[in-house]
């Protein structure tokens, strides 16, 4: 009998069978390593078959050609149809479709792609692959984890600019792509606005980042003669980058010198990053012209990683640094021949942490202080806190053998010369107890030790040992007795850990804070230092603060009892109504009705203020009386200052501040003012303004000496001022004013400036002028500087910007003094684009960067206008520029491509014709 065709089961579910997705995400996120979950983001079927043994899942956009989305972990699918085979774990995209990869950045798109999500791969033909960099056009097309491979390839990384035809292109046989990094053509023709034009056997375009970027600069110049540095990237699998440096120097002997810049990810078990930096660069020719042989070599190695450990609470981590710099190095410098070496490793157990530190160079002897001391190597042991109760103990332990700068207070390590080596051991511990022995009471002791015992002999100790007890009375008095014992000795041989000076001291203290009657607060804190001879005694401190309306005080003073001496003394009184409602509380039955002053003037406060020290003396007092509106902004304030050392008034002013009581727009006016007179020197200073809806202002300000000598012909300035507020888009202001005379009366040297700043979208101005007017001892009315400062764009084709600089000053005797004037461009530019369409294909731009001066209205050197004229060809991905610079008769033309900076191709000016290619004039040595 002949065999049956299989038998195909098939079940189709529609829109309303679409709960069944949740189920699905197990059939796709298969449970083996290194298994891709796929998610469901838009569907209208779904329909599972069984053929031939493989499981097949079909998923469709519908019938009315809408769109199947995926999402295989973060990369997005989007196809009419998609087909999942459960069996071979593969995904087929019926028909054109899309996958976005979200590591790349790349939008791959073509008929029938298939991808294999065991192996992470994607096929397909006829498929499109674009990123931010090029487009890739390819008949079959391969993807795998870090790489992508195309056969009958066209690439381009003029695709992004929208032109047709593309610039420059390539059409290779075969194709290699590795993301982030690289393309690979083999046998390839470059096309020129797709025409053909050269065969290339490999074609290799980077696509790194800017730092990775290919460079190549070459020059010639004495006395190194011509010069090439190239920098090569390169990549060694899917974790390593790196950048192969040349040096190329005809005249250095020798002349080629060669390096690496590389970084690598987890390129070794138990290591996440390794970094390494070095060139080997020939010897520059001496500060005299001599010839220097040999290499100059730079190093930076580092690698950081970490290890598991069994039972430890995370996993040991370490760092590793070898840095080591000659290039631009004189010869005498002592860190040349210097290499650093710095490792450190960190674990923690649940008991204890520990760190190791080595830290050493390697070189010629120091000659200098090292304040950095070198590790060779140290230990670091710190156990965790360990706590009883109310009981607290925390230790450290420091082991290791330095070299560092010797302290120069200790003789013996001075006398090893200006660094010394020897191996320390330091101990640190804190211990801490609180009790409550009775009510009310708190009771703290602590003892704080660090030890450091050197290989020398010598010793440093730090110890405080000490205790506290609180009393509280009453809930707001409180009485506090401390002790502490402290002492410091010891020399230590390193200058990094010296201990300076010696002390030995045992305080006492008792504190005594008490409030009597109700917002009044005392207190008085007493010490007595039982190793301190009774003339050397602190003295004893009272504070007092009485905070009841309408009274404010607060006072201190300073007295040693010891000495019978008052030390300082200091009191600030205000007596005020502070404005806020105050309602008291009702007393407790049998309690009396607290004491309540009435201040008769709500409005008017008064404040005083003085002091005394005892190394200085009687402090300036200072009386204040204010008077404030119903409106709190609105007040008046006198004062006057009284110098007791003298005894006179030094000093005596008013302010005041105000605004309308309505709305800012029916009465929109504020003012300020000062004024100050200082009565010792003696001289006025004071300012004025008024404001007018926040926007306009006038203002005056003067600062004046009222005595003067003789031969002084000026007292001070006065100016007078209006203008916009600050801020504003559009802001202006006027001023006149300047050096001012009270003997003769009038303005000596009086100026008016004037400024304007406007700024718009795409528009700004800035105008600024100072005009000298008639004085006392300036007879001209002139212009003496004008500034202009703009950039104005028109449209989208042409930009003009610049800066303008006018001034004048004369020199010699009024009226045979001779004016100069200059004229300072810096620069004007002018901009405009050429070309059709949305994006100028080329610009032209003019700039002028000239000084031109005049002496009695003559023209000195005079010179005719040197502009720079440059003409940009904008290609997107190839641009050419050329420049034409009239004052220094330079004409030079550049290239720049993908990755790379201007390239000159030729430059001609005064000595002649350079072409770096090719190095018509080289040096000698």
């Amino acid at each position: 009998m002949a065999n049956k065709a299989p038998r195909k089961r098939t079940r189709r579910l529609r829109r309303g069978a679409l709960v069944a997705l949740t189920s699905l995400l197990g059939l796709f996120a298969l449970g083996e390593a290194g298994a891709r979950t796929v998610r469901i983001v838009q569907a209208q079927t779904l329909e599972l078959r069984r053929l031939d043994d493989q499981e097949i899942v079909i998923i469709g956009g519908g019938e009315n050609g809408g769109l199947v989305e995926l999402r295989v972990d973060d990369d997005v699918v989007r196809a009419t149809r998609v087909e999942y085979n459960r069996t071979r774990r593969t995904l087929t995209l019926i028909g054109a479709a899309t996958y976005h990869t979200a590591s790349d950045g790349q939008d791959l798109s073509g008929e029938n792609l298939v991808v294999d999500l065991a192996q992470e791969q994607l096929t397909g033909e006829d498929v499109l692959i674009s990123d931010a960099d090029i487009e890739i056009r390819g008949q079959e097309v391969e993807r795998i984890p870090g790489q992508l491979r195309a056969t009958g390839g066209y690439f381009t990384p003029c695709a992004k600019c929208g032109r047709t035809p593309n610039d420059y292109a390539f059409r290779a046989e075969r194709l290699l792509l590795y993301p982030g990094d690289r393309l690979v053509a083999y046998r390839a023709q470059l096309l020129l606005a797709d025409y053909p034009v050269l065969y290339l056997p490999v074609v290799v375009i980077p696509l790194n980042d800017p730092e990775r970027q290919p460079r190549l600069a070459v020059g010639s110049g004495a006395p190194d003669g011509v010069t090439v540095e190239a920098d090569l990237p390169f990549s060694i699998g899917a974790n390593t980058l790196g950048t192969t440096l040349v040096r190329y120097y005809q005249n250095r002997d020798p002349s080629l010198g060669l390096g690496v810049s590389l970084r690598s990810y987890t390129p070794l078990p138990f290591v996440d990053r390794l970094d390494l930096y070095t060139l080997a660069n020939p010897k520059p020719f001496a500060a005299d012209g001599t010839r220097q042989v040999g290499y100059d070599v730079d190093l930076d190695f580092s690698v950081r990683g970490r290890i598991p450990l069994a039972l430890a609470v995370r996993d040991l981590d370490y760092s590793l640094n070898v840095v080591r710099r000659d290039i631009g190095r004189t010869e005498t410098d002592p860190e040349r021949g210097v290499t650093r070496v710095a490792f450190t490793a960190n674990v923690e157990y649940p008991s204890f942490a520990a760190q190791f530190n080595y830290v050493d160079r390697f070189g010629p002897e120091p000659t200098t202080a090292l304040t950095l001391p070198l590790k060779q190597p140290e230990i670091v042991v710190d156990p965790k806190p360990y706590t009883q109760g109310n009981f607290s103990a925390d230790t450290r332990f420091t082991a290791g053998r330095y070299t560092a700068q010797s302290n120069p207070l200790s003789r013996s390590a001075s006398a090893q010369g200006i660094n010394i080596s020897t191996t320390r051991l330091e101990e640190q511990h804190s211990l801490s107890y609180t009790a409550q022995p009775w009510k009310n009471a708190d009771l703290a002791l602590q003892n704080t030790f660090t030890g450091r015992y050197y290989g020398t002999g010598a010793r440093t100790v730090q110890l405080d040992v000490g205790g506290q007890l609180t009393q509280r009375f009453n809930v707001t008095n409180t009485v506090t007795a401390r002790y502490h014992y402290i002492r410091i000795e010891g020399t230590s041989p390193f200058a990094f850990d010296a201990l300076y000076g010696r002390q030995l001291s045992a305080p006492l203290t008792i504190d005594l804070n008490t409030v009597p009657v109700k917002d009044v607060s005392f207190g008085v804190t007493y010490t007595r230092d039982l190793f301190l001879p009774w003339f050397q005694q602190p003295p004893t401190t009272f504070r007092l603060n009485v905070n009841r309306a309408p009274l404010n005080l607060s006072y201190n003073l300073a007295h040693n009892f010891a000495t019978g001496e008052l030390e300082s003394s200091n009191f600030s009184l205000t007596l005020g109504d502070s404005g806020s409602a105050f309602t008291p509380l009702p007393p407790r039955p049998g309690e009396p009705r607290p004491f309540r002053a009435v201040w008769p003037a709500p409005s008017l406060t008064l404040t005083a203020s003085g002091g005394y020290t005892r190394t200085s003396g009687y402090q300036p007092f200072t009386v204040r009386a204010t008077v404030t509106g119903d409106n709190r902004a609105n007040s008046f304030s006198v004062y006057a200052t009284h110098d007791i050392q003298t005894p006179r008034l030094s000093a005596v002013g008013a302010e005041f501040s105000g605004v309308t009581r309505q709305d800012t727009v029916l009465n929109p006016v504020s003012f300020n003012g000062r004024e100050n007179l200082n009565l010792l020197t003696p001289r006025i200073t004071g300012s004025y303004s008024l404001t007018w809806r926040g926007t306009y202002t006038v203002a005056t300000a003067h600062d004046l000496a009222l005595e003067q000598p003789e031969n002084v012909r000026e007292s001070g300035t006065v100016s007078f001022s209006v203008g916009t507020a600050p801020g504003l888009a559009t802001n202006w202001q006027l001023i006149y004013g300047g050096p001012y005379d009270l003997r003769r009366g009038g303005f000596t040297r009086p100026t008016v400036t004037g400024t304007l700043s406007a700024t718009r979208p795409g528009q700004r101005l800035g105008l600024a002028a100072v005009v000298n007017t008639p004085g006392l001892d300036q007879p001209r009315t002139e212009l003496v500087r004008a500034d202009v400062n703009a950039d104005w764009q028109f449209g989208t084709r042409v930009a003009l910007s610049g800066r303008a600089v006018y001034t004048r000053f004369r020199t010699g005797i009024y009226p045979d003094d001779i004016p100069t004037d200059t004229l300072i461009l810096d620069p004007v530019r002018v901009a405009v684009a050429l070309g059709n369409g949305p994006k100028p294909g080329a610009y032209l731009t003019a700039s002028l960067r000239q000084t031109f001066t005049w002496q009695n209205g003559v023209r000195q050197n005079p010179a005719p206008l040197a502009p720079v004229i440059g003409l940009t060809i904008d290609r997107c991905c190839w641009a050419l520029q050329a420049e034409i610079d009239m004052s220094l008769r330079r004409y030079r033309l550049g290239i720049s491509l993908p990755g790379s900076t201007s390239y000159p191709l030729f430059e001609y000016g005064t000595e002649g014709l350079n072409v770096p290619l090719l190095p018509l004039n080289p040096s000698t040595p």
